[in-house]
């Protein structure tokens, strides 16, 4: 591998654009470590996944640059990131990962709200008086 890989992951309303290098394993989300940025631990063995499927937890530097959406969307869409810049480098660990389902994008999302009602199903209270 010459140079960093790179990928985008998304989910709900969360993009993350992922920078994969040769390194010793420190993964920096918003120019901190991913500890400290995803203090939940169910979190961060999100973004650790696609690597620990792999076995290359200490073999790679990832930087993630995350915005919107909530902790949980950037987390997941982190994963998705990871999982796809780990294909560029190399193309043989697609089984191992879609196995695991980390190159699946998650494709809920909100649902729109609609006009005559208060949310996107929820109606207002019915009277019949």
């Amino acid at each position: 591998m010459e140079k960093q890989k790179n990928a985008v992951g998304r989910r709900k309303e969360a993009v993350t654009r992922v920078f994969l290098s040769r390194g010793e394993g420190k993964i920096t989300v918003n120019g901190k470590d991913y500890k400290q940025y995803f203090a939940l631990p169910y979190l961060q063995n999100q973004v650790e996944a696609p690597l620990k499927t792999v076995e290359s937890l200490d073999k790679f530097d990832v930087l993630i640059n995350a915005q919107g959406g909530g902790l949980k969307g950037q987390a997941e869409a982190a994963k998705l990131g990871i999982a796809r810049a780990l294909l560029e480098v190399n193309p043989e660990l697609r089984p191992a990962l879609k196995a695991a389902g980390h190159l699946k994008r998650d494709p809920r999302s909100v649902e729109r709200k609609k006009f005559g009602h208060k949310k996107a199903r929820r109606s207002f209270q019915f009277s019949k008086r």
